[in-house]
């Protein structure tokens, strides 16, 4: 209350001293009929009852508290901002963990495809070289055949052959005697 007296005193004392410079009107400035004396004087009264009433402590309250609702606004902030930043080093480090693994799984995959490739090619060599060896085989088999049917085709012609000639030249009893020469030479083979 003490410097609120001092305060009050010091602003009537400069308004009085500066008071000349206030009169606009010819006449006494320090008059009720002199407006900006009144006005000076209400001025006054009224910063000196908002000063009584603490209206300055209350707004240098309510102007503290905003303070510190920024404040801790602003520390909230701070700790969001972090805590996002944090997140945002976990996702990225996810993400380059997603990245290296898909590349060693396209790399597996790659190789993987690769040794299904070199394994497929040598399956088809081998059944190619297997079909290759059964068909020359069965080129083998028909080429003995066709030789055993040539060769027995060709004893049935020169037996046929020789038979037509034997029978032109031969006669009834000399085609007797073969048969029985024939007969003793299988009959002293079998025994």
């Amino acid at each position: 209350m003490k410097i609120f007296m001092h305060k009050l005193m010091t602003s009537v004392a400069l308004t009085l001293i500066a008071a000349p410079a206030f009169a606009a009107e010819e006449g006494p400035f320090f008059s009720l009929r002199n407006n900006e004396f009144v006005v000076g004087v209400a001025f006054i009264a009224f910063i000196g009852l908002l000063i009584y009433m603490g209206v300055p402590k209350k707004v240098g309250g309510m102007l503290d508290d905003r303070a510190t609702g920024i404040k801790n606004a602003l520390d909230e902030a701070r700790l969001l901002r972090e805590e996002a930043k944090a997140l945002l080093a976990s996702y990225e480090a996810k993400q380059r963990e997603v990245i290296e693994q898909s590349a060693r799984i396209v790399a597996t995959a790659k190789s993987e495809a690769e040794a299904a490739a070199v394994q497929a090619k040598a399956d088809l060599q081998a059944s190619i070289a297997r079909r290759l060896a059964a068909a020359e085989e069965q080129l083998e088999s028909s080429v003995k055949a066709a030789e055993r049917a040539v060769r027995d085709q060709a004893i049935s012609v020169s037996v046929a052959v020789a038979a037509d000639v034997l029978k032109r030249q031969m006669t009834a009893d000399q085609a007797a005697a073969a048969i029985d020469s024939s007969i003793a030479q299988v009959a002293a083979k079998l025994h």
